[in-house]
């Protein structure tokens, strides 16, 4: 698993211009020299990208498609089984391809007219408040690159299928996008590292592993989840608690395994009650607050 804006493979650009991503050596594609240049060639796209200009194109070969194609069938079914319902009425608002990866300036085409978000490209890390602090202005960064198609099911960090299907398809409710805002505006309001991670924890517990309560089913709408061909037929079995910020707050987590714990919304409602009311209303010293309680 991974934790958005920290766990990705570092990325290096030498005096020359010349662009690495450096992969470890457990890493699928770690031994594969065409797909390790395509990575490096993809990083640049985002590196030399600046705010304002198109977003930049990425070159897709027939095998990512597949990867691609693979993938959202399979997940495309267990969203039926497993999605909330606000997050499936999303999906089907957007309409994204199912034999192709699309381009990141598409995927922005579609959401801008529905909830006003888009993205920016992102080569690698990026710091955690910029990335949080950037959804205050509708924006997401992204990555471009898809996973080895030696793995399909499986990625070390996270992809533009984790990008794209996970939170493409959440940013086009109006409702998830208008938390996600409320999440990056906290960020750029608390001051202190200690705060900022508080923010990006309840995110973590939400947005990216939140699970809610429709009827006498457990569904699942936080993108980390349904972006997962394995943690989504898993997260029903995991230590399943109330929707608590100072406990979501203080709890840690592992991200290279898939979560243990999660926190269950009783509804929408309920869930923009409890994070979209601490994220508009939170201070460092109220944060601090929490802590101590």
């Amino acid at each position: 698993m991974f934790e958005e804006a920290q766990y990705f493979a570092p990325v290096k650009q030498d005096e020359h211009g010349g662009v690495t991503v450096e992969l470890g050596r457990d890493h699928p594609g770690f031994a594969d020299p065409v797909y390790r240049e395509r990575r490096n060639a993809i990083a640049r796209l985002a590196l030399e990208y600046r705010k304002g200009d198109p977003l930049p194109e990425a070159t897709y070969t027939d095998e990512e498609h597949e990867v691609w194609r693979l993938v959202s069938a399979e997940l495309d079914a267990k969203h039926r089984r497993y999605a909330a319902a606000e997050y499936l009425a999303a999906k089907a608002r957007l309409g994204l391809p199912a034999d192709r990866i699309p381009q990141l300036q598409e995927v922005t085409d579609g959401l801008r007219p529905l909830t006003g978000f888009g993205y920016l490209p992102a080569a690698g890390l990026v710091p955690l408040r910029e990335f949080y602090g950037s959804l205050a202005d509708s924006l997401f960064h992204a990555t471009q690159y898809i996973r080895h198609h030696s793995t399909p099911f499986y990625t070390p960090e996270p992809d533009v299928l984790h990008e794209v299907l996970g939170h493409g398809n959440a940013l086009a409710s109006d409702r998830y996008a208008a938390l996600y805002r409320a999440a990056g505006k906290a960020a750029r309001r608390v001051e202190t590292p200690e705060a900022l991670e508080f923010v990006s924890r309840v995110f973590w517990f939400t947005m990216e592993f939140g699970v809610i309560a429709e009827g006498a089913e457990l569904k699942a709408y936080g993108a980390g989840i349904l972006s997962s061909y394995g943690e989504i037929e898993e997260f029903r079995s995991m230590d399943v608690h109330p929707l608590d910020l100072r406990v979501m707050g203080a709890t840690d987590y592992d991200i290279t395994k898939y979560q243990t714990d999660l926190f269950r919304a009783e509804s929408l409602d309920h869930l923009e009650d409890v994070a979209g009311t601490f994220w508009d209303t939170c201070t460092d010293d109220s944060i601090r607050s929490l802590t101590r309680a």
